[in-house]
């Protein structure tokens, strides 16, 4: 249930023809009174005598008992009340009894003080109400209206309970500003499937993630197709933006420009500018020896999200063990990096990539103000996919997709757990849904690597696959047996023999890739260790053309074997 107090009117008689009226296209549907202060009051949608003037006398009849000097300027207090479109159909009574709680929890009418102002409640629809009220009470005084929209939210949460509707999360006021019901319906008129300010939302923050300049950002917005206007200062300091799209005009045939604040409350220029600090300890100090030795000159899609896995599994600790302000830098930044991956995805993850980046950009703000700077290595990773352009959705940018989208999900899972810790109920919420959609995506990306991989297992000799069988018991005597039992066990084997080929020791790397994150939330324990390991030990995270290094590895260890006298083989695999 979504409680809405819209800005104050001058005009009763106005409200009341629209509520009244057909809609602005047509989509009022037997407009009719559910309830009012006195349970009296004229229905002009069911009585035949009655008209909107004879209710808009009454309503504003407390005006004509005060000095005109001390009447309110806009006197029309409005407030509509939308359930959910999953939610059942309610009656009239039970929206009339809703419209009454909303005003004695607003403070407009309380039925214990008896001299409150006077309120009319109109449905014209299935799903939701309207409640217009004057903002003069009987005795003549003035309604103490503070905090009046926290406390209609607040018993909504109350009447969703009661009514079996569904149940939303507390909001903090940190979230993007809703589309209007007129958004909406031009966005239909137009045949768009979502609202002009939705879509240059997206593309603003697309073209935020990873840049390091004003003048970069313009360009990309530019790139994008939008039509920018700068707001500068006598001085010449440029003090804002306003974005459009080309075909989304008003009624002049003009563009419709929106202020950054407008489209979030992070895109103003100046909240972007804090994304541009470069002060900070450098988080990638942490990296493994073979990352950091790795080409500063490759690039490339694979490059870009391999790169982006590891500063993913580095700010991981930040979110778990570090100061709240730097972690909440670190969950902003991690929204440029899914908005970087999301625009320069493959088709079969696109779609999937994307819905994860919308969803999560609500659990990229809270009240715990980013504290920037230390945040670099994502938002260099976000710059780096950019960069790297698109990805094919096969060979090594595939199967580094699938290692990145492994990484994200599990830093999203700890982006929850932070949330909800800290009682930021919507911001967990997203974070959930995002958690889902980058699982669908990791399901569609992940198949081709690991069926390579899954392969390789298959392939290896009884002696090299039980050396491997023996290495997972040493190193993870607590989930050997669940791992050997599924099936991307060959996968991991494979891995845990190209870790030995690359001069790596098995066990302790597979023990130091098991122990330093949970588990719990995956679906496939051998597929989280396959990707963690392959990055840590800086491997081809795409292996299908390594059939002829497999044999020579398996001829070397069966020569080694035969070296060894008195050695016993026993039953490979999972035995």
């Amino acid at each position: 249930m979504i409680p809405r107090i819209h800005k104050r009117g001058k005009r009763t008689l106005g409200l009341l023809y629209y509520l009244y009226g057909p809609g602005t296209h047509e989509e009022h549907v037997d407009p009719r009174l559910v309830a009012s202060w006195d349970h009296q009051a004229p229905d002009p949608g069911r009585h035949p005598g009655a008209t909107y003037k004879d209710l808009q006398r009454l309503l504003d009849q407390p005006l004509d008992n005060i000095d005109p000097a001390d009447r309110p300027a806009r006197h029309v207090w409005h407030l509509s009340v939308r359930n959910a479109f999953e939610d059942r159909i309610l009656t009239d009574e039970e929206w009339g009894d809703i419209a009454r709680r909303m005003v004695a929890a607003a403070g407009i009418d309380d039925p214990d003080e008896g001299a409150g102002c006077r309120w009319a409640a109109v449905r014209h629809a299935d799903d939701h109400i309207h409640i217009v009220a004057t903002l003069v009470r009987e005795d003549g005084y003035k309604p103490n209206l503070n905090h009046d929209a926290a406390r209609v939210q607040a018993q909504a949460r109350v009447l969703e309970a009661e009514l079996g509707l569904r149940r939303l999360n507390k909001g903090d006021g940190t979230a993007a500003q809703r589309p209007t019901s007129a958004e909406r319906h031009k966005a239909r008129r137009q045949g768009r499937e979502r609202t002009a300010r939705e879509e240059l939302r997206e593309a603003v923050r697309r073209a935020v993630a990873g840049a390091l300049s004003e003048e970069e950002l313009f360009d990309r917005l530019a790139a994008a197709g939008l039509l920018i206007r700068k707001r500068v200062a006598p001085s010449g300091d440029l003090l804002g933006y306003k974005v459009a799209l080309p075909d989304d005009l008003n009624r002049d045939r003009e563009p419709v420009f929106y202020p950054g604040a407008r489209l979030a409350p992070d895109l103003s220029l100046p909240r972007i500018r804090e994304r541009w600090s470069t002060s900070g300890d450098d988080d990638n100090q942490g990296a493994p020896l073979a990352e950091r030795a790795s080409s500063v000159a490759a690039s490339g899609p694979a490059a870009a999200r391999r790169r982006t896995a590891s500063a993913t599994w580095q700010a991981l600790v930040v979110i778990e063990h570090g100061d709240d302000a730097v972690a909440a830098a670190h969950i902003a930044s991690a929204s440029e990096v899914l908005d970087a991956l999301a625009a320069t995805s493959a088709a079969h993850t696109r779609a999937d990539l994307r819905d994860a980046a919308l969803a999560f950009e609500r659990a990229s703000r809270s009240h715990v103000r980013a504290e920037r700077g230390r945040d670099r290595a994502l938002r260099q990773a976000a710059r780096e996919l950019v960069r790297g352009g698109p990805a094919l959705g096969r060979g090594e940018d595939g199967a580094t997709t699938a290692m990145a989208i492994d990484m994200l999900f599990f830093f999203i899972t700890a982006a929850i757990h932070w949330h909800a810790k800290r009682g930021h109920a919507q911001q967990a919420a997203a974070a959930r849904q995002a958690a889902e959609h980058l699982r669908a995506a990791y399901q569609a990306a992940a198949p081709q690597p690991l069926g390579a991989l899954h392969q390789r297992g298959r392939r290896l000799n009884r002696p090299l696959l039980q050396r491997q069988t023996d290495v997972l018991r040493q190193a993870l005597p607590d989930l050997a047996e669940q791992i050997l039992a599924e099936p991307g066990w060959y996968a991991l084997a494979a891995t845990l023999t190209d870790v030995q080929a690359a001069g790596f020791d098995p066990t302790s790397l597979l023990s130091e890739a098991a122990g330093h994150r949970e588990l719990d939330t995956a679906d496939s324990v051998s597929d989280v260790l396959v990707w963690r390991l392959r990055r840590r030990a800086d491997l081809p995270a795409d292996t299908s053309d390594t059939v002829g290094a497999d044999r020579r590895t398996q001829r070397s260890t069966s020569h080694a074997r035969r070296q060894a006298p008195g050695q016993t083989g026993r039953r490979p695999g999972r035995s």
